[in-house]
């Protein structure tokens, strides 16, 4: 086999051993190589003797040689590729990567309601469950001051009473026993003073009568007059007048009933005395109570996680399903330092005057309490609000009224029928503020005209 050989004229021989000599040879007739050297090209023709072992080394220099050739071909034909291929424009960076374009014909038009993005103020509020109760320092529970047994009961559930009027009657062991004393302390203290006017009348006409038992018998007229002073003091506490005293003392009879009266003007509230029934002080139940119904407490279940934003003077609305167009306002008068440990809430305290008695204890009721001033943010008209099916919200935002692309958007708080857009919509854009779900439904069906 022989080679054509490229070698330049200035290139001396080398000592190199024989195998190397034709391993160059080789690689310089697959090259293609040749030295100029003056000028001139020397070529030189001579037979080549290869080994199995310059043979391997020859076919892989051959295949190196040809894998490069091939990686620069393709490289060149892919940037000629890139040169003539004009670039795909790009998506603006504030539109999402969802958005889809619909347009509308002029009837289509009408069903909808176009206007620009605007501000709304929203109020920073949280919302609870409570209920409604009397006052707790405007209601009494009327226990006797003594135990016996109920007479008569004088009022009947829901009646209005008045301070001091009579609830009902008991016949009182107690009072037995106190009237009896008074009885018997005002005669002792009759004779006595019978006695020391004797005394005296003795004393001045000199009959005899003893320094000594003037003295005793004006000792004993003095204690008589005390015991029937705390006597009267004794029935007194039982509720029975400085007239109905005398009477018991002018007529040496005892009088059994005690009367159990209102301690304060309010409303029957509650009534467990029937007659007969024995009662004893602050053993519940009360056969009465007693509450002043013009003023009630309205009582919200904060989460405790919200205790820290209620502060006593922040105003909330309360609304009852017993008046559902009715908005009854209040503050915060009390936020109770206790957590309930089954429901982890605490509650808030507000008062209310319901002078004509509308709210009944027990009602529930829903509070919106204000925490902190209103904030003015961008909003929508909560019709222009779609809710997909993954969740998200959209809306439909246009520039030409003609247009409409759908855009994905993130709300915020709830106000007068206006959502706040935390991000996805800037002030004036035009968006599509009644008839979005209309747009939305074309993307599953869209009409044919």
């Amino acid at each position: 086999m022989a080679f054509k050989i490229v070698s330049c004229a200035s290139t001396k021989a080398s000592a190199e051993t024989r195998e190397s000599q034709q391993v160059g040879a080789i690689a310089a007739a697959l090259l293609g190589e040749s030295c100029k050297g003056n000028g001139r090209t020397k070529t030189m023709k001579y037979p080549v003797h290869i080994s199995k072992r310059v043979a391997v080394v020859f076919v892989t220099t051959a295949g190196i040689v040809l894998a490069t050739a091939l990686l620069e071909l393709g490289r060149d034909r892919g940037r000629v590729t890139n040169a003539n291929t004009p670039q795909e424009s790009r998506p603006n960076s504030s539109a999402s990567p969802t958005e889809t374009t619909l347009e509308l014909s002029p009837s289509q038009l009408n069903s909808i309601k176009v206007e620009p993005v605007a501000t709304h103020l929203f109020p920073i509020e949280k919302e609870a469950v409570g209920s409604i109760s009397f006052a707790d320092d405007l209601s009494v529970q009327v226990f006797p001051s003594y135990q016996g047994k109920v007479i008569k009961s004088l009022v009947e559930l829901g009646d209005q009473v008045q301070k001091g009027q009579p609830l009902y009657t008991i016949d009182s062991p107690d009072l037995i026993q106190a009237e009896s004393t008074l009885i018997g302390a005002a005669a002792a203290l009759e004779l006595t003073s019978k006695e020391l006017a004797r005394a005296k009348d003795l004393y001045t006409t000199n009959v005899g009568v003893p320094q000594r038992e003037l003295e005793q018998a004006i000792s004993d007229q003095q204690t008589a007059e005390g015991a029937l002073k705390a006597a009267r003091d004794a029935v007194r506490v039982f509720g029975k007048s400085e007239a109905e005293i005398d009477q018991i003392i002018a007529s040496r009879k005892i009088d059994p009933v005690l009367v159990v009266p209102s301690p304060i003007s309010g409303q029957i509230t509650s009534f467990n005395g029937p007659p007969g029934l024995l009662v004893q002080p602050g053993n519940p139940p009360a056969p009465y109570a007693v509450a002043n119904v013009s003023i009630k407490w309205m009582l919200a279940n904060v989460v405790e996680g919200d205790i820290p934003l209620f502060h006593v003077g922040q105003p909330l609305r309360v609304k009852v399903t017993a008046y559902p167009d009715r908005v009854f306002h209040g503050k915060i008068s009390k936020i109770y330092a206790a957590v309930d440990p089954d429901t982890h809430r605490a509650t808030i305290r507000s008062e209310i005057t319901d002078t004509r008695n509308e709210l009944r204890p027990g009602m529930l009721a829903n509070f919106v309490i204000r925490v902190q001033n209103p904030v003015e943010a961008t909003s929508i008209p909560a019709n222009g609000v779609v809710r997909e099916a993954d969740g998200t919200m959209t809306v439909w935002v246009t520039t030409d009224r003609h247009h409409f692309v759908q855009r994905i958007i993130k709300i915020g708080l709830r106000s007068d029928d206006q959502v706040q857009v935390l991000a996805g919509l800037q002030h004036r854009e035009l968006v599509v503020t009644d008839g979005a779900v209309f747009l939305s439904n074309m993307l599953q069906a869209p009409p044919t005209d």
